[in-house]
């Protein structure tokens, strides 16, 4: 079990001891230097395993490093399958059982040697769990990182591809476009149109064929097609909604304001929108859909003062937008959505490995 040091032994100097204190020292089950002593209180060697003993209590991660540990870390010696194992009890809630009802949310040294476990006696055997567990984990740390590569690689075209509040022209471009762009308001680009919601107290007007969303089904998948509650066309005539076309960028105008999908097939809205139509010819979707963090700080700070959180359709008109020429937009917005599939397949191939982790450890531990 660790003990912290004094404060005021607690430095900036990378020279000194580095200090891991609890689950802020960890990043991605790896120990990342944050704070350095003077002070040795309890140390760990480079390969230790370390686990969390106060909240979040259980989990577990490893050190490249030698350390000194706190009083919300305790550290075991190099092994691979323990390693592993603690991993297996985590997920099993174990340590939950131990801390239900507590105040502050630990454990201490007894609950960790009195925990029983069952282990092949066969080293070898062992061995072989451990190792395919670790080729496992060192594909979800290779996936993370290709994932983070996308993600910074996307965060960086969004800088050079768009101008710079104040120039009329991005700092990199594609060959043969040389014109400077114009700032635009939206409704000059694009029809903002709300929705609306049949009587919940007319049966008629519910479970029909036409796709009727709501904002907590926004923002996961770049595109939708089929929504959780659908409307009839009774419905739809007796409500404020209005068909939306496919192509068009939906955009939740309530707390929560700003997040979008492209609608693959026609459907409509409950009010909690303001959906974004583009006009043909002037505005291309995807390069819309790329610039939804301008979109939602937009609307974040013109629906914002009041006691329900809300922009308005003629809010979302007067939005100013800068934008190219058409084709320059088309190869803008094609670029972002190769980025954006490469994005959604790296973070599909994770959530895989993940499951695959959590399916071995159930099965090759008792």
């Amino acid at each position: 079990m660790g003990q912290s040091p004094k404060s005021s032994n607690y430095t900036n100097n990378p020279k000194d001891y580095i200090l891991v204190q609890g689950n802020t020292d960890i990043v991605d089950g790896w120990v990342k230097p944050r704070i350095w002593t003077k002070q040795i209180t309890k140390s760990a060697k480079k390969g230790s395993t370390l686990l969390s003993v106060r909240a979040p209590v259980g989990d577990v991660s490893s050190t490249n490093y030698d350390i000194v540990i706190g009083r919300g870390i305790a550290a075991l010696s190099e092994n691979s399958f323990i390693f592993q194992l603690l991993k297996k009890i985590k997920s099993s809630g174990y340590w939950n059982k131990l801390t239900t009802g507590s105040t502050f949310e630990s454990i201490n040294s007894d609950d960790i040697k009195n925990l029983n476990f069952y282990i092949p006696f066969n080293i070898a055997e062992q061995k072989k769990v451990s190792d395919l567990l670790s080729l496992i984990d060192n594909s979800v740390a290779l996936q993370q990182r290709q994932l983070d590569s996308y993600n910074k690689l996307k965060k960086g075209l969004l800088q050079k591809l768009f101008p710079k509040d104040g120039e009329r022209v991005p700092e990199v471009r594609f060959a043969d476009f040389h014109e400077d762009w114009e700032q635009r308001k939206l409704k000059d680009l694009a029809n903002v149109i709300g929705g609306g919601t049949p009587s919940t107290k007319i049966g008629e007007y519910w479970n029909g064929d036409i796709d009727w969303y709501s904002p907590v089904e926004i923002g996961k998948s770049i595109f939708v097609n089929h929504s959780q509650k659908r409307i009839t066309k009774l419905g739809l005539n007796k409500s404020s909604a209005k068909i939306l076309p496919i192509n068009t960028l939906l955009f939740t105008s309530r707390a929560g304001i700003g997040n979008t999908a492209i609608l693959k097939k026609e459907g409509t809205t409950n009010q909690g929108f303001q959906s974004i139509v583009p006009i043909k010819d002037k505005l291309d979707i995807y390069y819309l859909y790329s610039n939804s963090d301008k979109l939602k700080r937009y609307g974040e700070r013109v629906g914002g003062g009041s006691t329900f959180t809300e922009v308005s359709g003629k809010q979302m008109k007067e939005m100013p937008i800068t934008i190219p020429t058409i084709h320059e937009q088309k190869n803008i917005g094609h670029i972002f959505q190769l980025l954006d599939f490469q994005i959604l397949l790296q973070e599909n191939n994770l959530k895989k490995l993940k499951q695959l982790k959590k399916f071995l450890l159930q099965k090759l531990f008792i």
